[in-house]
């Protein structure tokens, strides 16, 4: 049994690397989603968290504009840890059997709007106040899902980052969610030597996944595979409700 769980996080993250690799994110939306089929959410963000975090720090550091999207975003970045304090125990706690759905309809929203190409533009002017309640929003779903793309991804589209800086800009707002969290897991008695060693085949498997993505990139048009990325966290979110809320009825 324990074989068999180890090799389905390595698979996990060997996907999920595999797919930051090729479009610069993905990592905790597609772990996440796919470990929820098999343990509860919080057990699955447990494993989630040292490699989001390490590939998170590599994404932060990866490019020239660190300071001045921290003095850009960060508004949406305190209303961030603000959002994940308030929402401490909604994974843990009476209500933690809601997440698995929610993170099923998040992933569907998530593959929608990604689909869809919807745009929004956000006046530099509002950017400081909408920046903050997107933040906190963003910081309680991510503390009862463990994923924090909603509503994030579109308010850092909305206010016009070019390619570069997004995605350093992802990096930044990704390393700050998971250190919040890591902190609400541990607090919550969640972060033990029992996920040591399922920790470290995760992120081997991630970097490895994350190396092999990167080849790709370099062969693939990335737009390609994020539409088909896309079109499988649909699926996923779908299935995942699905059954969840079925779970819930019984």
């Amino acid at each position: 049994m324990i074989e068999t769980s180890l090799f389905l996080i390595a698979a996990v993250f060997l996907l999920a690397g595999f797919v930051k690799g090729v479009i610069g994110l993905g990592l905790p939306t597609v772990a996440m989603g796919l470990l929820a089929t098999r343990m509860a959410p919080a057990h699955a963000l447990a494993i989630v968290i040292a490699p989001a975090i390490l590939t998170n720090i590599w994404q932060t550091f990866g490019g020239p504009y660190l300071r001045d999207i921290v003095r850009r975003l960060w508004p949406m970045l305190l209303g961030l840890v603000i959002g994940v304090w308030c929402g401490a125990g909604l994974m843990t706690g009476p209500h933690a059997r809601y997440g698995t759905p929610i993170l099923g309809l998040l992933l569907v929203i998530y593959g929608v709007i990604g689909l869809g190409r919807v745009r929004f533009r956000v006046p530099r002017r509002h950017e400081t106040w909408i920046g903050g309640v997107v933040g906190i929003v963003t910081g309680v779903v991510s503390a009862a899902t463990g994923v924090q793309v909603i509503p994030s991804m579109p308010f850092m589209q909305a206010i016009g980052l070019d390619k570069d800086e997004l995605v350093q800009a992802l990096g930044v707002f990704f390393t700050t969610a998971t250190v919040a969290l890591a902190f609400g897991l541990a607090e919550a008695g969640l972060l033990d030597v029992s996920v040591a060693w399922p920790g470290m085949v995760a992120m081997a498997a991630a970097f490895g996944g994350m190396w092999l993505g990167q080849g790709v990139r370099t062969r693939m048009h990335p737009e390609a595979f994020r539409r088909w990325f896309l079109i499988a966290m649909i699926g996923l979110g779908v299935y995942l409700a699905g059954e969840a809320i079925s779970k819930i009825r019984a």
